[in-house]
């Protein structure tokens, strides 16, 4: 069994759109997410395949042109260029109004069951004056630009949102571990907020270059302990202030303690897996070391980002390192799940 495409309806004619819905093109641009390659069909060499919770469409990073609009709708309308947060949101419930956009009383996730993913030639995006975040229209024809404005569907607003949970502040030492997307624009964030010293926790030159070119000072290659005594040595024997856990595992969430200093804080964005027997939460109690994070409610963080990404004070664009048309979506998606690729840009057309 494989990961594959095929020709679906028309949005608007398989859902006739509704007072609050748009109808985009995102073919301008898409992308592949890591935890969902870990959960498309493809499997491991030597591995069975692991399979989805349904067969529809899928993606959630996308970026792309309003087609068509609900009467309500008022503001986006058809032929502007708009990119969409990976979870769609009403912009007005008592969450959205605080911020928390991924806990939107009527929100949802691209591709879940009865709603379109991002990885098509049209999506219909509910509520689209809550969801969709406009752009200027001549970002279309830079496609440097454009890939760079797709990270605020996810992977920009998340390493953000990371570094922000770890309280990182102008002078502060930050520690990145992990170097996926997400590690490495918690890098670029945490140099955005000013962080002094980045200390980037990764095993891949390539990406750690990355890291590197995105503000990382210093590089530790090693894994548990030895990784901990790296840190340690670098930040006199203390750990950093904050710390960003953007892998997920059980282990990552133990060095980031490890490597936290007394009184710091840990923003945690790795989606969760393969953990056994928890973290020692006395640690944590003893050593005064904060934890926030979770899902990144980045339709909020768009505002914010979005200047800077198009004047060019951080260029988030070299995390994608693979380009595949629609046709070639299956292909993205194995050299992700096999880790040849970092992530995947999507293009239409």
């Amino acid at each position: 069994m494989t990961c594959g495409w095929r020709t679906c309806p028309s949005p608007w004619c398989s859902c006739p759109p509704t007072r609050w819905c748009g109808c985009c093109e995102p073919a301008s641009a898409a992308a592949i997410c890591g935890p969902t390659a870990a959960m498309r069909p493809v499997g491991r060499a030597g591995g069975p395949p692991r399979p989805l919770r349904h067969w529809g469409s899928i993606g959630h990073e996308f970026l792309g042109f309003v087609e068509e609009t609900g009467s309500e709708v008022t503001g986006v309308r058809r032929g502007d260029l708009v990119v969409a947060p990976f979870m769609w949101s009403d912009g007005v419930c008592d969450y959205c109004r605080e911020g928390l956009t991924t806990s939107c009383e009527h929100g949802g996730f691209w591709g879940s069951v009865g709603h379109d993913g991002g990885q098509g030639e049209a999506v219909r995006v509910p509520f689209a004056d809550g969801t969709l975040v406009g752009l200027p229209k001549e970002a279309a024809s830079d496609e440097h630009l454009l890939s760079a404005l797709l990270t605020l569907s996810d992977v920009l607003g998340t390493g953000h949102h990371a570094a922000l949970g770890a309280g990182t502040r102008p002078g502060a030492t930050v520690a990145v571990v992990g170097d996926g997307a997400v590690g490495l624009c918690a890098v670029l964030a945490a140099k955005r907020l000013g962080a002094e010293r980045i200390i980037a926790l990764g095993r891949h030159q390539v990406r750690t270059d990355i890291a590197r070119r995105f503000g990382a000072t210093d590089v530790v290659a090693e894994r548990g302990e030895a990784a901990v005594e790296a840190v340690r040595e670098l930040t006199r024997g203390q750990g950093a202030h904050a710390v960003v856990e953007a892998v997920g595992t059980e282990q990552s969430m133990r060095t980031a303690i490890e490597i936290t200093r007394d009184g710091g804080a840990i923003g945690f964005v790795g989606v969760p897996h393969g953990s056994g027997t928890g973290v020692d939460l006395g640690v944590m109690f003893d050593r005064n070391i904060a934890l926030r994070g979770g899902v990144a409610p980045v339709r909020a963080y768009i505002p914010d980002l979005l200047p800077d990404v198009l004047d060019g004070t951080i260029d988030p664009s070299p995390v994608f390192d693979m380009t595949v048309g629609i046709e070639g979506v299956p292909d993205g998606y194995k050299a992700m799940d096999e880790r040849t690729a970092l992530k995947v840009l999507v293009t239409n057309g």
